[in-house]
């Protein structure tokens, strides 16, 4: 069984920082990519930013030059640093892990981002 932790979200001003933290744990498992997304009220959910095991990273063009995602092999986590936030930015982020080809969610963390 894995489970997916995540923190860190939150009300902030435009223009303001915000770091998401994510910790899986469960049985011995080896993951392969990581990340998360994001919905917005009325919205479908969309990706925010993956990393692979070895630390290729993809963006949605919108969070390009704004928000960094890492990852921690040794300790299941992953980050997600997100800067000069927007109002548009407001969302319920959630984590996602990929184990032998099973995704696995968080609960989701709501980002708000006030103008």
């Amino acid at each position: 069984q894995v489970q997916l932790v995540e923190s860190g979200g939150g009300l902030v001003q435009a223009g303001g920082s915000l770091r998401l933290s994510c910790a899986a744990s469960g049985n011995h498992f080896s993951i392969t990519r990581m990340g998360w997304y994001r919905q917005a009220p009325g919205k479908q959910r969309e990706l925010v930013a993956t990393i692979s095991s070895g630390g290729s990273t993809n963006y949605a063009d919108s969070v390009k030059g704004r928000f960094t995602i890492s990852r921690d092999n040794a300790k299941n986590t992953v980050a997600l640093q997100m800067n000069s936030l927007k109002p548009e930015d407001t969302a319920v982020y959630y984590c996602n892990i990929e184990v032998a080809l099973t995704h696995y969610w968080g609960q989701g963390t709501q980002v708000t981002v006030s103008s």
